[in-house]
């Protein structure tokens, strides 16, 4: 039943859904988060009767982020988004029309989750089809607090955490994860006329896009990136007490991800601030150590 579903008939049109069970529409999901080429091991320290409602978010925001970013969209972006707000809405209303937002609406259902939190997700996704500058620092957190910070409060709400203290410590360690990926990243934004460094950094260290291109690390440069890695080390450090005040269930992965967002910060330093040669990343031998640090964590 599954294979039988084509990725692009879920993309372009509605599916009928008379014919599918809860049940499929969740292995639908589970199957496309499997199948798409940056997938991440989604859910694999996720309890397992958990990992439907994490497949369902996941194939919900991985298809909105394709219509903004994937070539094959380009022209109809725009067009793509919308239609998936509609379906969103309509998933609200109980009236899913396909797999995706079958597996969607039951998710939101079962957990209570806020719509203006996907459709902050939504927005963000927009806005990269429509904007490549950010002036200000603030302008880019707002990016942030729509992109990433949606994506660490659905995952306590998936886990039952309503502690009203505990979302502004997930939306600090979110939004230093998006921000370590830019500059991890900058390279690769600047091949496709993104620039997510603010102007108002760039002209205080005297960095114009010219020089970023250029690809040299030179002193501007340096002290650009050193501003920028100690702000992002900043939010990782305040939104740390979230790793020791979550449960066993989510804990080892929570801590594994503050560790190896925060490890960027330290490798980008480690090969002098050249993320233009070298984009900095892991090898399996530094993945090990990141587990065995996780395993290891000392609460602060």
């Amino acid at each position: 039943m599954i294979a039988a579903i084509a990725a692009s008939r879920v993309l372009s049109s509605p599916v009928v859904t008379a014919t599918l069970s809860l049940e499929e529409a969740f292995a639908h999901c589970e199957a496309r988060v499997r199948s798409h080429y940056e997938n991440f091991p989604v859910g694999l320290f996720v309890p397992k009767d958990k990992r439907p409602y994490v497949h369902a978010l996941y194939a919900f925001a991985r298809a909105a982020d394709d219509f903004a970013d994937e070539p094959r969209y380009a022209g109809m972006r725009a067009e793509k988004l919308d239609q998936w707000e509609q379906r969103l809405h309509a998933a609200y209303r109980g009236e899913a029309e396909d797999p995706v937002f079958l597996a969607l609406g039951e998710t939101v259902r079962r957990l209570d989750i806020p719509k203006q939190l996907l459709l902050d997700l939504l927005s963000a996704f927009r806005q990269d089809t429509e904007k490549s500058r950010y002036v200000s620092w603030q302008e880019l957190l707002d990016y942030c607090r729509r992109s990433a910070d949606p994506v660490g409060r659905l995952v306590l709400l998936v886990f039952g955490y309503r502690d009203p203290e505990l979302p502004s410590l997930a939306d600090a360690i979110c939004t230093a994860l998006q921000l370590a990926n830019h500059w991890q990243d900058l390279a690769v934004d600047l091949a496709k006329d993104r620039i997510y460094v603010p102007g108002e950094l760039l002209d205080r260290f005297q960095v114009s896009e010219a020089d970023l291109h250029a690809g040299v690390v030179s002193p501007g440069v340096r002290e650009l990136l050193r501003e920028l890695i100690a702000r992002t080390r900043e939010l990782f450090d305040r939104g740390r007490p979230l790793c020791d005040r979550v449960g066993r269930d989510l804990r080892f992965e929570l801590r594994l991800t503050w560790l190896g967002g925060s490890g960027i910060l330290d490798r980008i330093e480690a090969v002098g601030y050249d993320v233009f040669r070298r984009r900095p990343h892991y090898r399996l031998p530094g993945k090990l150590g990141l587990a065995w640090r996780a395993l290891r964590w000392q609460v602060a």
